[in-house]
Parts: C-alpha cells; sequence; structure tokens
C-alpha cells in the first residue's frame, strides 16, 4: 500500500455518491461550496445501479406486458407478441448506463471533484480513502455521511444458497421464475410480486406482518381482491420455520395463521426488508458519535450529528430508507452547511408502491384519523366512473379523502389506480397547505382526466359526486354546506 506524503485539505466531503450523496454534492456546488465527492464502486449508489431503477424497469415492463389485451382491443397487435426478458434486461441495463452517464456529467459540470475509492474516518475531521494499493488522507471542514444501507439475509440463512434472493438480485435472473415465492409485505415484496405475475411467474406472498400490508384497509382489502383476480396466492405468515433447496427448487415450511404448518414449493424465494446502515465499515464508533440502538446516526434538524463536523443523511439515519428522504435530507444539510436554514419535514412523506395498478397513501389513513380522535368525513370514489379510466381500461381501483369534519381540512388521501404516482405530488402539496374541501372543488379540472376523480372524490364528502351512486344524506346537510 502507498500511502500519500501529504494530507490534502478539502471544504467539503461527502461519502456516497447515491441519490442523497450526488445531490447534495450538486447543491453544494451551486451555493458555492467547493465539493468533494467519494463513492467506492457506481455514482448513483445502489438506487440506481441496483434497486429502484432495476426495479422500475421491470415494473414498467410489466405493467406494458399487461396492457397487451387493451392493445388488442385497440386494434394495436395481434396476440402474438411474446415476451423476451433477454430484451428487458438489455433495456435496463442501458436505462442504468444513461442515468450514472448524466449523474457523471452533472458532477463534472458543476466542478465537483470525483473520488473513486473506500473512506475510512481516522478522526473527527480527517478521512483516509483506500483505491487499491493508493491510500490518500484527507482533512475536511465538514462530511456529511450518505453511504446507505445494505440488505441483509435473514438470520439462519447463510447467503449462499442458489435459489434464495434478495430484492436487487431477482432482477439478475435470465429467466421468469416457474414459480417465485415473495416473503414480505413492503412496497418492494408487493411491487416485485405484481410486476413478476404479470411477466407469467406463478406467485405466492407470504405476508410476514400481522398487521397487513402497510396501508389503508380499504386499499389492503382492494390489493387482496386484485391479487386473487391475477391469481397471487397471499399467505398470513406467523413463522417461517425452514427451508429446503434442491437443485431446481426450493420448499418453504411455515406456521400460518391458522396455526397449522403450511409447506410451499417454487423455483425462487425472494426476501424484502432487513436492512441495516453501511456505517461500521466506516470506523466512526470509535469517536463516540451518538447512535440509535438500531445503528442510525443520531441527526438535529440540520443532519448535523453529536460531532459537529459530521453529518449524516438518508439511510444511515432513523426514518424510512427512501431515497426521496436522502435527497430532501441531502439538500438541507448543504444548506445549512452554506450559512441557510432549511428544513426537513416528512410528514407527508408519500408511501408508493409500483404495482399493478400503483399505490399511493398520503397523511393519515382513515382509522389513524379517528384514532387521533378526529370527527372524519370519509369519501372513496371508483375509477371505474371515470371517463378517461373507461377509455384507458384502468377501472380498477379508487380514490379515498379523508377530512376533518369540523374544520374541513383535508387529512389523508390515499389512491390505487393508474395515475397514482404522477397525482401524488398533488396529494402532498395539499395536506402541506393544509387544503380544505373548499381548495380542491374550487377549480377546474381537465376533462377527460384522471385528475377528476380527486375532485369526485371531495365532493363525495358530502354526497355531491356526480358520476358516483347516490348515497343516502338529508337534504338540510346540503343546504347548510
Amino acid at each position: 500500500m502507498v500511502v500519500g506524503e501529504l494530507i490534502q485539505e478539502r471544504d467539503l466531503i461527502i461519502i456516497g455518491g447515491g441519490p442523497g450523496g450526488y445531490s447534495a454534492a450538486i447543491r453544494g456546488a451551486q451555493l458555492g461550496l467547493s465539493v468533494t465527492l467519494i463513492e467506492q464502486a457506481d455514482l448513483g449508489g445502489v438506487c440506481l445501479n441496483k434497486g429502484c431503477i432495476p426495479s422500475k424497469v421491470f415494473t414498467h415492463a410489466a405493467a406494458k406486458l399487461a396492457d397487451t389485451a387493451h392493445l388488442r382491443d385497440l386494434g394495436i397487435g395481434n396476440g402474438d407478441e411474446v415476451f423476451n426478458l433477454k430484451k428487458l434486461l438489455s433495456y435496463k441495463e442501458s436505462v442504468i448506463d444513461g442515468l450514472r452517464l448524466g449523474v457523471e456529467s452533472l458532477c463534472k459540470e458543476n466542478k465537483i471533484e470525483v473520488i473513486l475509492g473506500k473512506a475510512t474516518f481516522l478522526g473527527v475531521d480527517r478521512i483516509g480513502v483506500e483505491n487499491g494499493h493508493q491510500f490518500d488522507i484527507y482533512e475536511f471542514k465538514q462530511a456529511i455521511i450518505a453511504t446507505g444501507s445494505s440488505q441483509e439475509m435473514p438470520s439462519g440463512l447463510m447467503g449462499n444458497e442458489k435459489r434464495i434472493l434478495l430484492s436487487h438480485e431477482i432482477f439478475e435472473l435470465e429467466e421468469v421464475p416457474e414459480h417465485l415465492i415473495v416473503n414480505g409485505c413492503d412496497y418492494i415484496a408487493l411491487e416485485i410480486a405484481s410486476s413478476f405475475a404479470a411477466l407469467g411467474a406463478k406467485v405466492t406472498i407470504l405476508l410476514d406482518n400481522k398487521e397487513g400490508y402497510p396501508f389503508d384497509e380499504s386499499i389492503n382489502k382492494e390489493l387482496n381482491r386484485l391479487f386473487k383476480k391475477r391469481k397471487i396466492n397471499v399467505i398470513k405468515v406467523v413463522e417461517l420455520i425452514s427451508t429446503n433447496e434442491t437443485e431446481d427448487a426450493i420448499s418453504v415450511t411455515c406456521l400460518n395463521d391458522k396455526n397449522s404448518e403450511e409447506k410451499i414449493i417454487g423455483s425462487y424465494l425472494l426476501f424484502s426488508g432487513n436492512r441495516k446502515p453501511n456505517i461500521e465499515p466506516l470506523g466512526i464508533s470509535r469517536f463516540k458519535i451518538e447512535q440509535t440502538d438500531e445503528g442510525f446516526i443520531k441527526v438535529d434538524k440540520n443532519m448535523q450529528s453529536s460531532i459537529p463536523s459530521i453529518y449524516a443523511i438518508g439511510d444511515v439515519t432513523e426514518g424510512p430508507l427512501l431515497a426521496v428522504k436522502a435527497i430532501k435530507q441531502g439538500k438541507a444539510a448543504v444548506e445549512s452547511i452554506a450559512g441557510g436554514t432549511p428544513e426537513v419535514d416528512l410528514t407527508f412523506l408519500p408511501i408508493v408502491a409500483h404495482t399493478i395498478p400503483p399505490i399511493v397513501c398520503v397523511g393519515l389513513t382513515e382509522q389513524k384519523a379517528r384514532d387521533c380522535g378526529m370527527e372524519v368525513r370519509v369519501s372513496r370514489f371508483p375509477l371505474g366512473g371515470n371517463g378517461y379510466a373507461t377509455i384507458t381500461s384502468k377501472k380498477d381501483g379508487f380514490i379515498k379523502v379523508v377530512s376533518d369534519s369540523t374544520t374541513d381540512i383535508i387529512a389523508g388521501i390515499q389512491m390505487i389506480g393508474e395515475g397514482a404516482i404522477d397525482m401524488s405530488g398533488s396529494f402532498v402539496q395539499l395536506l402541506e397547505m393544509a387544503a380544505k374541501e373548499e381548495d380542491i372543488k374550487f377549480p377546474a379540472y381537465a376533462h377527460p382526466g384522471l385528475n377528476e376523480g380527486l375532485l369526485e372524490a371531495v365532493e363525495g364528502l358530502i354526497g355531491q359526486a356526480i358520476h358516483a351512486v347516490p348515497i343516502k344524506i338529508r337534504k338540510i346537510d346540503l343546504l347548510s354546506i
């Protein structure tokens, strides 16, 4: 190993080139800071190269394949189209390469110094960077840790089983599994189950959460209905007893919610969840930086840790392990370092699943609103009553609105159906501005359009949705509003 002779000085060093890290670097450059970004693998991090982007390529392809029957109704295609996984894998790589090159170009254009290597803290103001036989030492004024998290195999599994996969590994398969067993109920598990079922696999979900799916109760029921319609088998699991792998199959024995053992035989078993922050290799524990019991770095509102020179963002901090959180925190951290007063409020962070159809939940669910003691009005508008949903043959799902009846302030919006992802930004904005029912009813909406569903869901709070079956409501109630 060759050690650099001189200690090199830097103003701001960011460790980790994922969405949070490179967003922080670019925002820092925009604010006039001299920024050094250190990444030990590829810019874009796990999200771009192995996680978010590859998974969404698959969910996009699955949604398009599910559309073929409708396309034939429109006179497009003749039903002879065959899904080609090799072409999808090639497309996935081209998308990843293109986006990564874009990040690299942005860093170059913003004059961000990018260093390839593995970073280790040598002190509260000093790090070493190892790249092959080269080892350089850098002294910094501030550093931001943006090293993300890694998925772990559940305890009892060695991690070298060929037919047991972690979530990022399934997007490397060169065949669509004949029978995919998915263990988990988070959005990643549900996206994989939904997309691979559309791509032709038989799918069984081992639902390992007593509470069920992480959505509003109405969404959960609709999701179960759609899974049943698409012949996706769902088993509520109390305990995973054992797995047994052979050359061409894997069997899973579990205890279901009826207290009986069940054995499922499939081609592959996928695990989601079980992630831990990538902190240990950094060597910061010796400086007694404050961490939670789970190992996350504690930060204040400016993303500053208990060591003033060190900040932390994204998956190494408490809260949802989501790229959107990392991006928000990364920008806030450098804005604070530059002397600003940013604010990170994750109250209305949307819960999103790119299932078929997609799901978005923002704000309070109906049950949580009632648990908070809120007097609520609730309305659900089925997309089957929306003209554009009929045109596109995307009639599954609904938009649900939860409103505080004492103030008319919207407390939560949930949607399962086509367009949910694109409309989620509007949902977040409405809740951030404490919108009242009238704020949604007053504007004019494009017709025909899926956005009209939100209008009718709000109108439905008082029984005035035009394209919905009438509900019983006293005339005096309408006149008093």
